[in-house]
Protein backbone atom coordinates (compact mmCIF):
# COMPACT_ATOMS: atom_id res chain seq x y z
CA UNK A 1 0.00 0.00 0.00
CA UNK A 2 1.28 3.47 -0.87
CA UNK A 3 2.34 5.84 1.90
CA UNK A 4 0.57 9.09 0.98
CA UNK A 5 2.83 11.15 3.24
CA UNK A 6 5.86 9.69 1.46
CA UNK A 7 4.28 10.40 -1.95
CA UNK A 8 3.96 14.11 -1.06
CA UNK A 9 7.21 14.15 0.88
CA UNK A 10 5.71 15.55 4.09
CA UNK A 11 5.82 14.35 7.73
CA UNK A 12 2.74 12.76 9.31
CA UNK A 13 2.18 15.84 11.48
CA UNK A 14 2.23 18.21 8.49
CA UNK A 15 -0.28 21.07 8.58
CA UNK A 16 -2.95 21.46 5.86
CA UNK A 17 -1.02 24.42 4.48
CA UNK A 18 2.20 22.39 4.36
CA UNK A 19 0.38 19.55 2.54
CA UNK A 20 -1.13 22.00 0.04
CA UNK A 21 2.22 23.62 -0.73
CA UNK A 22 3.87 20.24 -1.20
CA UNK A 23 1.14 19.19 -3.59
CA UNK A 24 1.46 22.36 -5.68
CA UNK A 25 5.22 21.98 -5.90
CA UNK A 26 5.02 18.35 -7.03
CA UNK A 27 2.06 18.97 -9.35
CA UNK A 28 4.06 21.63 -11.18
CA UNK A 29 7.02 19.28 -11.44
CA UNK A 30 5.17 16.19 -12.73
CA UNK A 31 2.31 17.77 -14.70
CA UNK A 32 1.94 15.84 -18.01
CA UNK A 33 1.39 19.03 -19.96
CA UNK A 34 4.89 20.09 -18.92
CA UNK A 35 6.49 16.79 -19.86
CA UNK A 36 6.08 15.21 -16.44
CA UNK A 37 5.29 11.64 -15.45
CA UNK A 38 1.52 11.13 -15.75
CA UNK A 39 1.53 8.07 -13.46
CA UNK A 40 3.41 9.99 -10.79
CA UNK A 41 1.06 12.93 -11.25
CA UNK A 42 -1.95 10.66 -10.59
CA UNK A 43 -0.30 9.31 -7.42
CA UNK A 44 0.25 12.87 -6.21
CA UNK A 45 -3.39 13.74 -6.91
CA UNK A 46 -4.59 10.61 -5.11
CA UNK A 47 -2.45 11.37 -2.06
CA UNK A 48 -3.62 14.96 -1.93
CA UNK A 49 -7.30 13.98 -2.21
CA UNK A 50 -6.90 11.84 0.91
CA UNK A 51 -4.66 14.08 3.02
CA UNK A 52 -6.52 17.32 2.20
CA UNK A 53 -9.85 15.84 3.33
CA UNK A 54 -10.23 15.94 7.12
CA UNK A 55 -12.38 12.80 7.43
CA UNK A 56 -10.36 10.72 4.97
CA UNK A 57 -7.09 11.82 6.59
CA UNK A 58 -8.36 10.76 10.02
CA UNK A 59 -9.30 7.32 8.65
CA UNK A 60 -5.95 6.96 6.91
CA UNK A 61 -4.00 7.99 10.02
CA UNK A 62 -5.99 5.57 12.17
CA UNK A 63 -6.36 2.51 9.95
CA UNK A 64 -3.75 3.04 7.26
CA UNK A 65 -6.51 3.06 4.64
CA UNK A 66 -9.65 4.98 3.67
CA UNK A 67 -13.23 3.65 3.58
CA UNK A 68 -16.05 4.91 1.41
CA UNK A 69 -19.54 5.73 2.67
CA UNK A 70 -20.50 2.04 2.65
CA UNK A 71 -17.58 1.06 4.83
CA UNK A 72 -15.60 -0.58 2.03
CA UNK A 73 -11.87 -0.14 1.83
CA UNK A 74 -11.12 2.12 -1.15
CA UNK A 75 -7.61 0.71 -1.62
CA UNK A 76 -8.15 -3.01 -0.91
CA UNK A 77 -8.94 -5.76 -3.41
CA UNK A 78 -11.81 -8.19 -2.85
CA UNK A 79 -14.07 -7.81 0.16
CA UNK A 80 -11.76 -6.38 2.79
CA UNK A 81 -13.84 -4.25 5.17
CA UNK A 82 -10.88 -3.20 7.25
CA UNK A 83 -12.09 -5.48 10.07
CA UNK A 84 -11.00 -8.86 8.71
CA UNK A 85 -11.81 -10.74 5.53
CA UNK A 86 -15.28 -11.53 4.23
CA UNK A 87 -16.35 -15.17 4.35
CA UNK A 88 -19.26 -16.57 2.39
CA UNK A 89 -20.83 -18.05 5.52
CA UNK A 90 -20.94 -14.68 7.27
CA UNK A 91 -23.86 -12.33 6.92
CA UNK A 92 -23.27 -8.64 6.29
CA UNK A 93 -25.20 -5.42 5.78
CA UNK A 94 -24.40 -2.60 3.41
CA UNK A 95 -26.06 0.67 2.43
CA UNK A 96 -27.04 1.26 -1.21
CA UNK A 97 -28.26 4.77 -0.50
CA UNK A 98 -25.57 6.51 -2.53
CA UNK A 99 -25.62 4.26 -5.60
CA UNK A 100 -27.74 6.86 -7.38
CA UNK A 101 -25.02 9.46 -6.91
CA UNK A 102 -22.43 6.91 -8.02
CA UNK A 103 -24.20 6.14 -11.31
CA UNK A 104 -24.94 9.83 -11.85
CA UNK A 105 -21.22 10.50 -11.57
CA UNK A 106 -20.36 7.65 -13.96
CA UNK A 107 -22.98 8.27 -16.65
CA UNK A 108 -23.76 11.96 -16.24
CA UNK A 109 -27.38 11.58 -15.08
CA UNK A 110 -29.09 14.55 -13.51
CA UNK A 111 -28.52 17.24 -16.11
CA UNK A 112 -27.41 19.97 -13.70
CA UNK A 113 -24.04 21.65 -13.75
CA UNK A 114 -22.28 20.73 -10.52
CA UNK A 115 -19.84 23.55 -11.09
CA UNK A 116 -22.66 26.09 -11.05
CA UNK A 117 -24.27 24.41 -8.02
CA UNK A 118 -21.11 24.89 -5.97
CA UNK A 119 -20.92 28.61 -6.83
CA UNK A 120 -24.58 29.61 -6.49
CA UNK A 121 -25.57 31.66 -3.46
CA UNK A 122 -28.11 30.42 -0.94
CA UNK A 123 -31.74 31.53 -0.99
CA UNK A 124 -32.97 33.62 1.94
CA UNK A 125 -36.48 33.69 3.41
CA UNK A 126 -37.80 36.43 5.69
CA UNK A 127 -41.18 37.32 7.18
CA UNK A 128 -42.70 40.81 7.01
CA UNK A 129 -45.75 41.82 9.06
CA UNK A 130 -48.14 44.42 7.70
CA UNK A 131 -51.51 45.80 8.84
CA UNK A 132 -54.80 45.01 7.15
CA UNK A 133 -54.99 48.65 6.07
CA UNK A 134 -51.64 48.23 4.25
CA UNK A 135 -53.23 45.72 1.86
CA UNK A 136 -55.39 48.45 0.30
CA UNK A 137 -52.47 50.06 -1.57
CA UNK A 138 -49.00 49.04 -2.80
CA UNK A 139 -46.41 49.38 -0.04
CA UNK A 140 -42.81 50.46 -0.64
CA UNK A 141 -40.48 48.65 1.76
CA UNK A 142 -36.78 48.94 2.54
CA UNK A 143 -35.07 46.33 4.69
CA UNK A 144 -31.50 45.69 5.83
CA UNK A 145 -30.15 42.15 5.57
CA UNK A 146 -26.84 40.84 6.92
CA UNK A 147 -25.84 38.36 4.22
CA UNK A 148 -23.18 37.46 1.68
CA UNK A 149 -22.51 40.34 -0.73
CA UNK A 150 -20.06 40.75 -3.61
CA UNK A 151 -16.53 41.52 -2.45
CA UNK A 152 -15.79 45.09 -3.55
CA UNK A 153 -12.02 44.58 -3.51
CA UNK A 154 -11.83 41.73 -6.05
CA UNK A 155 -15.27 42.28 -7.65
CA UNK A 156 -16.21 38.68 -6.90
CA UNK A 157 -13.20 37.08 -8.64
CA UNK A 158 -11.60 35.85 -5.42
CA UNK A 159 -8.11 36.98 -6.49
CA UNK A 160 -6.08 39.87 -5.16
CA UNK A 161 -6.26 42.76 -7.68
CA UNK A 162 -3.38 42.65 -10.16
CA UNK A 163 -2.78 38.92 -9.72
CA UNK A 164 -3.65 36.10 -12.11
CA UNK A 165 -6.19 33.31 -11.94
CA UNK A 166 -4.61 30.04 -13.01
CA UNK A 167 -5.82 26.62 -14.04
CA UNK A 168 -6.27 24.09 -11.23
CA UNK A 169 -3.49 21.51 -11.42
CA UNK A 170 -5.54 18.74 -9.83
CA UNK A 171 -8.41 18.71 -12.34
CA UNK A 172 -6.63 20.54 -15.22
CA UNK A 173 -9.37 23.13 -15.41
CA UNK A 174 -12.29 20.68 -15.63
CA UNK A 175 -13.60 21.22 -12.10
CA UNK A 176 -14.01 17.46 -11.70
CA UNK A 177 -11.79 14.54 -10.85
CA UNK A 178 -12.21 10.79 -11.22
CA UNK A 179 -12.13 8.47 -8.24
CA UNK A 180 -12.00 4.69 -8.40
CA UNK A 181 -14.33 3.08 -5.89
CA UNK A 182 -14.17 -0.59 -5.04
CA UNK A 183 -17.43 -2.24 -3.93
CA UNK A 184 -18.79 -5.78 -3.77
CA UNK A 185 -20.03 -5.21 -7.33
CA UNK A 186 -16.57 -4.43 -8.61
CA UNK A 187 -14.62 -1.25 -9.32
CA UNK A 188 -16.38 1.90 -10.43
CA UNK A 189 -15.00 5.18 -11.67
CA UNK A 190 -16.89 8.09 -10.16
CA UNK A 191 -16.67 11.72 -11.22
CA UNK A 192 -16.67 14.12 -8.26
CA UNK A 193 -16.10 17.80 -7.65
CA UNK A 194 -12.43 18.69 -7.47
CA UNK A 195 -11.50 19.22 -3.78
CA UNK A 196 -8.78 21.71 -4.64
CA UNK A 197 -10.76 24.26 -6.69
CA UNK A 198 -14.26 23.25 -5.41
CA UNK A 199 -15.43 22.68 -8.97
CA UNK A 200 -14.21 26.02 -10.32
CA UNK A 201 -11.54 24.67 -12.64
CA UNK A 202 -9.22 27.50 -11.65
CA UNK A 203 -7.63 28.92 -8.51
CA UNK A 204 -6.34 32.43 -7.73
CA UNK A 205 -2.59 32.91 -7.82
CA UNK A 206 -3.03 34.99 -4.67
CA UNK A 207 -6.39 34.92 -2.83
CA UNK A 208 -8.08 38.26 -2.15
CA UNK A 209 -7.02 39.69 1.21
CA UNK A 210 -10.59 40.71 2.07
CA UNK A 211 -12.71 37.70 1.07
CA UNK A 212 -9.91 35.09 1.28
CA UNK A 213 -10.68 33.86 -2.24
CA UNK A 214 -14.44 33.47 -1.79
CA UNK A 215 -15.39 36.47 -3.93
CA UNK A 216 -17.96 37.47 -1.32
CA UNK A 217 -18.11 38.73 2.25
CA UNK A 218 -20.71 39.05 4.99
CA UNK A 219 -22.10 42.57 5.14
CA UNK A 220 -25.32 44.52 5.49
CA UNK A 221 -27.27 45.34 2.34
CA UNK A 222 -30.35 47.52 1.97
CA UNK A 223 -33.02 46.09 -0.29
CA UNK A 224 -36.06 47.93 -1.66
CA UNK A 225 -39.16 46.21 -2.98
CA UNK A 226 -42.90 46.81 -3.38
CA UNK A 227 -45.62 44.76 -1.71
CA UNK A 228 -48.61 44.75 -4.08
CA UNK A 229 -52.12 45.72 -2.96
CA UNK A 230 -54.41 42.86 -2.04
CA UNK A 231 -51.66 40.61 -0.65
CA UNK A 232 -52.77 38.08 1.95
CA UNK A 233 -51.18 36.17 4.84
CA UNK A 234 -48.63 33.47 3.85
CA UNK A 235 -48.30 34.72 0.29
CA UNK A 236 -44.63 34.74 -0.74
CA UNK A 237 -42.86 37.25 -2.94
CA UNK A 238 -39.80 36.12 -4.91
CA UNK A 239 -37.15 38.81 -5.36
CA UNK A 240 -34.68 37.43 -7.90
CA UNK A 241 -30.97 37.77 -7.16
CA UNK A 242 -31.32 39.29 -3.69
CA UNK A 243 -30.31 36.23 -1.69
CA UNK A 244 -26.69 35.44 -0.80
CA UNK A 245 -24.09 36.40 -3.39
CA UNK A 246 -22.54 33.41 -5.14
CA UNK A 247 -18.94 32.30 -4.73
CA UNK A 248 -16.51 33.80 -7.25
CA UNK A 249 -19.15 35.60 -9.32
CA UNK A 250 -21.52 32.66 -9.13
CA UNK A 251 -25.23 33.19 -9.58
CA UNK A 252 -26.80 34.82 -6.49
CA UNK A 253 -29.64 33.19 -4.59
CA UNK A 254 -33.14 34.64 -4.37
CA UNK A 255 -34.93 36.42 -1.55
CA UNK A 256 -38.33 35.07 -0.54
CA UNK A 257 -40.53 37.44 1.47
CA UNK A 258 -43.48 35.85 3.29
CA UNK A 259 -46.27 38.29 4.13
CA UNK A 260 -48.05 38.13 7.49
CA UNK A 261 -51.17 40.34 7.79
CA UNK A 262 -51.97 41.32 11.38
CA UNK A 263 -55.52 40.70 12.67
CA UNK A 264 -57.79 43.78 12.78
CA UNK A 265 -59.89 44.80 15.78
CA UNK A 266 -62.99 45.61 13.68
CA UNK A 267 -62.76 43.88 10.31
CA UNK A 268 -62.31 40.20 9.54
CA UNK A 269 -60.95 39.23 6.15
CA UNK A 270 -62.13 36.28 4.04
CA UNK A 271 -60.47 36.29 0.64
CA UNK A 272 -61.04 39.74 -0.83
CA UNK A 273 -64.13 40.42 1.32
CA UNK A 274 -64.37 42.13 4.69
CA UNK A 275 -66.80 41.40 7.51
CA UNK A 276 -67.80 43.57 10.45
CA UNK A 277 -70.57 43.87 13.05
CA UNK A 278 -72.72 46.87 13.94
CA UNK A 279 -74.98 47.27 16.99
CA UNK A 280 -78.35 48.93 16.40
CA UNK A 281 -81.25 49.71 18.73
CA UNK A 282 -84.64 48.00 18.72
CA UNK A 283 -86.28 51.15 17.36
CA UNK A 284 -83.77 51.39 14.51
CA UNK A 285 -84.44 47.78 13.62
CA UNK A 286 -88.21 48.25 13.76
CA UNK A 287 -88.49 51.65 12.08
CA UNK A 288 -85.43 51.60 9.82
CA UNK A 289 -82.67 54.21 9.81
CA UNK A 290 -79.49 55.48 8.18
CA UNK A 291 -76.32 55.08 10.18
CA UNK A 292 -72.78 56.29 9.57
CA UNK A 293 -70.02 53.69 9.42
CA UNK A 294 -66.27 53.79 8.78
CA UNK A 295 -64.68 51.64 6.08
CA UNK A 296 -61.21 50.09 6.36
CA UNK A 297 -59.68 53.08 4.56
CA UNK A 298 -61.22 55.46 7.18
CA UNK A 299 -63.88 56.80 4.84
CA UNK A 300 -67.37 57.54 6.15
CA UNK A 301 -70.45 56.29 4.39
CA UNK A 302 -74.17 56.01 5.17
CA UNK A 303 -75.67 52.57 5.58
CA UNK A 304 -79.42 52.35 5.09
CA UNK A 305 -81.19 50.00 7.50
CA UNK A 306 -84.52 48.77 6.17
CA UNK A 307 -87.47 48.81 8.57
CA UNK A 308 -88.23 45.52 10.31
CA UNK A 309 -84.74 44.08 9.93
CA UNK A 310 -83.92 41.09 12.10
CA UNK A 311 -80.88 40.71 14.34
CA UNK A 312 -78.09 38.88 12.52
CA UNK A 313 -79.09 40.14 9.08
CA UNK A 314 -76.06 40.88 6.85
CA UNK A 315 -75.99 43.85 4.49
CA UNK A 316 -73.57 44.04 1.57
CA UNK A 317 -71.67 47.14 0.50
CA UNK A 318 -70.07 46.58 -2.89
CA UNK A 319 -66.47 47.49 -3.75
CA UNK A 320 -65.41 48.31 -0.17
CA UNK A 321 -63.33 45.20 0.51
CA UNK A 322 -59.73 44.30 -0.41
CA UNK A 323 -58.30 45.06 -3.90
CA UNK A 324 -58.14 42.06 -6.23
CA UNK A 325 -54.96 41.10 -8.08
CA UNK A 326 -56.89 40.59 -11.29
CA UNK A 327 -57.77 44.26 -11.79
CA UNK A 328 -58.97 47.49 -10.23
CA UNK A 329 -62.01 45.92 -8.58
CA UNK A 330 -62.28 45.31 -4.87
CA UNK A 331 -64.11 42.78 -2.77
CA UNK A 332 -67.23 43.58 -0.78
CA UNK A 333 -67.85 44.74 2.76
CA UNK A 334 -70.44 42.75 4.69
CA UNK A 335 -72.00 44.30 7.80
CA UNK A 336 -73.85 42.09 10.26
CA UNK A 337 -76.49 44.02 12.21
CA UNK A 338 -76.98 43.03 15.84
CA UNK A 339 -80.08 44.37 17.64
CA UNK A 340 -78.99 45.40 21.09
CA UNK A 341 -81.33 44.72 24.00
CA UNK A 342 -80.76 47.31 26.75
CA UNK A 343 -79.85 45.86 30.12
CA UNK A 344 -81.12 48.97 31.97
CA UNK A 345 -84.01 51.25 30.99
CA UNK A 346 -85.53 54.41 32.49
CA UNK A 347 -89.01 54.63 34.01
CA UNK A 348 -90.31 56.49 30.96
CA UNK A 349 -88.82 53.94 28.59
CA UNK A 350 -90.43 51.18 30.57
CA UNK A 351 -93.85 52.88 30.34
CA UNK A 352 -93.48 53.25 26.58
CA UNK A 353 -92.47 49.63 26.17
CA UNK A 354 -95.50 48.57 28.24
CA UNK A 355 -97.75 50.48 25.84
CA UNK A 356 -96.03 48.85 22.84
CA UNK A 357 -96.48 45.49 24.46
CA UNK A 358 -100.24 46.11 24.71
CA UNK A 359 -100.16 46.95 20.99
CA UNK A 360 -98.56 43.59 20.31
CA UNK A 361 -95.07 44.85 19.61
Amino acid sequence: MKDYYEVLGVPRNASPDHIRKAYHRLAHKFHPDKGGDEKKFKEINEAYQILSNKNKKEQYDRFGRVFDENGFNQEANGFDFGFGNFNQDESFNFDLGDLGDMFEGMFGFGGRSRKEDTKRGEDIQIDIEISLEDTLNPQEKEISLYKYVLCSRCQGKGAEPGTKIKECFMCRGKGQVQQIRKTIFGSFTQVTICPECKGEGYVPEKPCNVCKGEGRIKDEEKIKFTIPAGVDTNQVMKIIGKGDAGRKNGKPGNLYVRILVKPHSVFKREGDDLYSRMLISFSQAALGDEIEILTLDKKKLLLKIPAGIQSGKILRISDKGIPRFSGNKRGNLYVELIVKTPSKISKKQKELLQKLKKEGI
